[in-house]
């Protein structure tokens, strides 16, 4: 059950300069005699900013499962008639931003998988990096014919497809008896959240890269990204799902197992960027690690200045830090136009010219003749910043410093955030007067790491830090077979040829 949809959605600036882009949200909830797909939708709206690619959300009433998911924004994808039909006391859901696979409608989550007498729904948060390992995994145990049913079948090139497939290839066994086996094979970041009929699960990889948390709603449970999707839906908030660990919930309550040793390695760019302010991590609240961030700034960038702005809105908490800790006022420089998103007519030359001003414009009476701190959270590229400075310039600022909440970004991310490649990474070939000199600003500081992780709260070793310092703590494979696309671009038929000339 599903319709096709068209068009790409950004939230970026600028489209040509994306920033660190969000991964995904997922949300399930296990909850008799509630409407659990408008509480999924409710969840889902929650975690947007995780994902505005696609949007899906799957129900069971014990005896079916139902899908409904397509291109766009929650919003967009479900209105009151699609969820009327998604009936049950199980449900998941998941918004998508793809980084690994295209964005098409055969890539949107809820996946399905099974055989007779059993159906699996599954959502992923994440990026896995066996994903080439995984695809050979599926042909060898389903032979030739795997890629002529499911998703598989339909198109689908995600490592989401392979885990669902991998899951439900055993007849004999149960989902929870597969699980076990499946997951110590995964490598990478997940944040997984499935159900079949009479069950949902959840399981999160053994470095826990991504977050996944536990709600208790008044009739059940609720299983979701981040702790404001549980206050959105009214859940109260018991505790993380442990690194390693796979839990289970029925009509016999929640039972949990460990599948792997945990070995702590939170991404801290959910502390920097990708978790909503009002979230909370490992017991800090995201909104007060980002503005500790900007005090930090503020003592290891000081610059005389009239006012600190924000890029909004990323930079917003960091800014009123920056503020706190230096004196210098707080203030609104750029208005953001909060409804341009999806992009249906393609912006002539003209209007292609006028660049981030579709999104962004400076108040002029603000920022006349003042020298300006403009705050944001990390650069890629350059062209969003470069653009920002020439815009405020252009208002009369009389100086324009900049100050970046995070270190400069000279890798890319694997585990489930995709930014731009190292080739295209400015900091990757520049130094940071350079940097500084290539945008346009008086002055540009970047925060240091030590500060940035002393800004969460975490201690250093249990966090990934590998988009900062290239070291990444899950192993990459070294044959080549990763990256966005590793399963784009071949048949099913193709695939299996080259799984059987490969030694």
């Amino acid at each position: 059950m599903a319709l096709r949809g068209d068009g790409r959605l950004t939230q970026a600036l600028d489209p040509h300069d994306a920033g660190p882009q969000d991964e995904c949200g997922v949300f399930g909830v296990w909850a008799p005699g509630e409407d659990v797909a408008k509480l999924t939708y409710y969840g889902l709206y929650a975690l947007q900013h995780r994902g505005q690619e696609s949007a899906g959300i799957a129900t069971s009433n014990g005896q079916h499962i139902l899908v409904y998911k397509d291109l766009g924004l929650v919003s967009q994808v479900f209105d009151e008639k699609h969820l009327s039909t998604l009936k049950g006391h199980i449900a998941i859901g998941h918004c998508r931003y793809s980084t690994t696979g295209d964005v098409t409608w055969e890539n949107a989550q809820p996946t399905l998988g099974g055989h007779e007498g059993s159906t699996v729904a599954l959502g992923h948060n994440g990026n896995l990096v066996n994903s080439a390992e995984l695809r050979d995994l599926v042909v060898a145990r389903g032979g030739d014919d795997v890629f002529s049913r499911g998703e598989l079948k339909q198109g689908n090139t995600t490592d989401t497809a392979l885990v669902t497939a991998l899951l439900t290839d055993d007849p004999s066994k149960t989902v929870e008896e597969r699980a076990l086996e499946v997951l110590p094979l995964l490598r990478g970041a997940f944040s997984l959240v499935f159900m079949d009929e009479h069950t949902l699960y959840a399981a999160r990889d053994p470095h826990g890269v991504r977050p996944l948390v536990i709600g208790r709603a008044e009739r059940g449970w609720v299983v979701a990204s981040e702790t404001a999707a549980l206050d959105i839906v009214g859940a109260s908030f018991v505790r993380e799902v442990e690194p390693g660990e796979f839990i289970a919930i029925d009509q016999d309550g929640l039972r949990t197992q460990t599948f792997a040793a945990k070995e702590p390695k939170g991404c801290v760019f959910e502390y920097v960027y990708l978790a909503r302010p009002d979230t909370t991590i490992s017991g800090r609240t995201i909104h007060e690690a980002r503005v500790e961030m900007g005090r930090q700034l503020a003592r290891e960038h000081p610059v005389e200045g009239d006012l600190v702005i924000p890029t909004p809105e990323s930079g917003i908490p960091a800014a009123i830090g920056y503020a706190q800790e230096s004196g210098i006022p707080y203030g609104q420089g750029l208005i953001k136009n909060a409804y341009v998103g999806r992009t249906f007519i393609q912006p002539s030359q003209t209007i292609r010219q006028l660049g981030i001003r579709l999104k962004l414009n400076p108040l002029k009476h603000a920022i006349k003749g003042k020298r300006l701190i403009v705050i944001d959270d990390s650069i890629v590229r350059g062209n969003t910043q470069r653009a920002i400075v020439k815009m405020l310039r252009e208002a009369g600022a009389a100086e324009v410093h900049v100050r970046i909440s995070s270190p400069p970004v000279r890798w890319p991310c694997f585990y489930g955030i995709d930014f731009a490649s190292r080739a295209e990474l400015i900091a990757t070939g520049l130094a940071v007067e350079e940097v500084c000199s290539s945008i346009g600003a008086d002055s540009l500081g970047y925060i240091s790491e030590d500060g940035m992780i002393a800004a969460t709260e975490q201690p250093r070793s249990a966090l990934c830090t590998a988009c900062f310092t290239g070291e990444y703590p899950i192993p990459l494979p070294t044959d080549g077979r990763i990256g966005k696309f590793t399963l784009e671009g071949a048949a099913a038929t193709d695939v299996v040829a080259e799984a059987v000339r490969r030694p």
